[in-house]
């Protein structure tokens, strides 16, 4: 069973194509391909976000805390059968640094211990059982986590020629839906950026590189704030929103629910 943790900053920008395409003639001069992008192709990411029935996790989120953390089942094959490698993970961010701690699973392993706390037999290694002993703490403290986002995107990544620690990642088709909430089911659902267009991350654990700095600012490259999870809920409170207006409310609960429907798609997304 397979560990993986780091700790980094993550920077996003979202790119047009002509910026994109641009951007990558520097890339190149500086950084490799993944490993998985075999061909010069990008490959697909699958996700299944947790979160409480009242969506705390991700409506924290969208209030900007100094402090924030999820949890989320990742697959790098769709669709995943009971056997299939998955990796479940913590994510947390602390004034703009980023850790993530995961566990390498099966799909039916998942499930065992979203479901039942059931933990895999080999928990022989240290780290194995003080990730475990962390995803124990995340599930005590909310209660009832349950699947609420399915997102998945397709990749191009690339890692730097002299820092293999700096890492730019390119993310399109980002789709999300909030039914069929599995990772054994193909990819479907709404785009939440536009087909021309690109998510860039910047990971790194110390100071950009000037190659970098320079060309995004010769290209008007500008830092946002995005998040993909937080896209398709305010999405999601949209139309929420739209359905309840189409008919006339009346009780004043149903009003404050709109007002407070309002607020959180009013937030910006991190």
């Amino acid at each position: 069973m397979a560990i993986s943790t780091f700790m980094r900053k993550e920077l996003k920008y979202m790119l047009s194509m002509s910026q994109y395409e641009a951007l990558l003639t520097e890339i190149h001069k500086y950084m490799n391909p993944d490993k998985f992008c075999v061909g010069g192709k990008d490959y697909g990411i699958y996700n299944l976000y947790y979160d409480t029935p009242d969506d705390y996790l991700i409506r924290t989120s969208l209030e900007k805390p100094y402090y924030k953390e999820k949890i989320r089942l990742r697959s790098y094959y769709s669709p995943a059968n009971p056997d299939s490698k998955v990796f479940l993970e913590i994510k947390k961010k602390v004034g703009g640094i980023v850790t993530k701690r995961r566990v390498t699973l099966t799909l039916a392993e998942s499930d065992a211990y979203m479901l039942h706390r059931t933990k895999p037999v080999d928990l022989s290694k240290y780290l194995q059982k003080q990730i475990f002993s962390e995803l124990d703490v995340f599930m005590n403290t909310y209660h009832d986590i349950k699947p609420k986002q399915y997102i998945s995107y397709q990749r191009s990544a690339f890692f730097g020629k002299d820092d293999p620690d700096f890492r730019l990642t390119f993310d399109r088709q980002i789709t999300e839906r909030r039914y069929d909430l599995s990772l054994s089911l193909p990819s479907y659902g709404a785009q939440i950026i536009a087909p021309n267009q690109r998510l860039m991350e910047v990971k790194i654990a110390g100071a950009m590189p000037i190659w970098l700095a320079q060309a995004m600012a010769d290209l008007k490259i500008y830092k946002i704030s995005f998040s993909k999870y937080g896209t398709a809920y305010q999405r999601f409170i949209k139309n929420q929103l739209y359905e309840q207006r189409k008919t006339p409310i009346v009780r004043s609960s149903k009003i404050i629910q709109t007002k407070n429907l309002s607020r959180i798609y009013q937030k910006g997304s991190i």
